[in-house]
């Protein structure tokens, strides 16, 4: 069984060919983002600000949209949401795998 590192991929991808990879929202990964931001007390409109402080260009529009399944994630989001929600990777997944 092999164990991949998202941030290792993340970073592999961008020095690859400097294109974001998605992950497509076939499943509820948008209900576990906004789980994540609620527990560390965050408004939408604070985890964008802090998105956008570490370079991440998106709108409140737009986060609001991958909250709501309605958007996809940029996996460049994913881990800086990680480092903002001090969450571990699998806690976005959880009770979708």
């Amino acid at each position: 069984m092999h164990i991949i590192n998202l941030y290792s991929v993340y970073y592999y991808l961008k020095e690859r060919d400097h294109l974001m990879q998605k992950i497509r929202p076939d499943m509820d990964i948008g209900h576990n983002i906004s789980l994540l931001r609620q527990r560390t007390g965050l408004t939408q409109d604070q985890a964008v600000a802090r998105l956008q402080l570490m370079g991440i260009k998106i709108s409140k529009s737009s986060y609001a949209k991958i909250e709501t399944n309605r958007m996809n994630i940029k996996v460049s989001e994913l881990v800086a949401l990680c480092k903002i929600f001090h969450a571990d990777i699998s806690e976005f997944f959880q009770g979708l795998l």
